[in-house]
């Protein structure tokens, strides 16, 4: 007998203040970010258009930087919570490919953001250490796959390798023109790119 999915809670009055609060804040700095550019973009602005004090925006956001890549702490939690929750023979593979689909449909201030972080090398190195808890969600996960223990380095070779690879299509992906490829084409990739990956996994596994 299947059991009942848990009832799902509702976000406190509070906490969907605080989500609009953010919200507001990113969607003005993306505003702005058209307007005077990121560079000439202060906190200061940020607050002022977002209708807050600079100091609300430095306790939802540390830094410009940060409003920035607003998403991806998100994306990480829905990382985590896709390889916590994958069925019986759904491999970390099968969820990141998942998670990188849902991902694909991108609304303006990813393109946006893309523009930026194509044109400056030092936000392009924050977003690579951005990525760094990917690789670490995905060591777990392919030790969990191969059976591995603590001294096995298999999963850190594929980890390394799968990050390395989308590192690259993303480097090139960043200076490309923002409506150079579809979802279809670059899903096509990613399925390329996961496919010669799990090639390599299953050369792993005892035979």
């Amino acid at each position: 007998m299947k059991t009942a999915d848990p009832p799902q809670v509702r976000p406190s009055l509070r906490e969907r203040k605080k989500q609009q609060t953010r919200e507001t804040i990113v969607n003005a700095a993306f505003e702005l970010f058209t307007e005077k550019g990121y560079e000439h973009t202060t906190i200061a602005n940020i607050a002022d258009a977002a209708v807050v004090s600079p100091r609300t925006v430095s306790t939802y956001f540390p830094t410009k930087e940060d409003i920035l890549f607003a998403d991806t702490p998100e994306i990480h939690r829905l990382f985590a919570q896709a390889l916590e929750d994958r069925a019986e023979g759904v491999t970390a593979l099968d969820a990141l490919r998942e998670i990188i689909a849902k991902s694909l449909d991108l609304g303006p201030n990813e393109l946006q953001r893309k523009g930026i972080v194509g044109q400056h090398e030092t936000l392009r190195r924050s977003e690579r250490a951005r990525m760094a808890p990917f690789e670490e969600m995905m060591v777990e996960a392919i030790a969990k796959d191969l059976d591995a223990g603590p001294d096995d380095i298999r999963p850190q070779i594929v980890a390394a390798a799968l990050l390395a690879a989308f590192s690259t299509i993303r480097e090139r992906d960043l200076t490309a023109p923002s409506n150079s490829f579809s979802s279809e084409q670059a899903m096509a990739v990613v399925d390329d790119v996961i496919g010669f990956v799990r090639a390599g996994l299953e050369g792993f596994k005892p035979h």
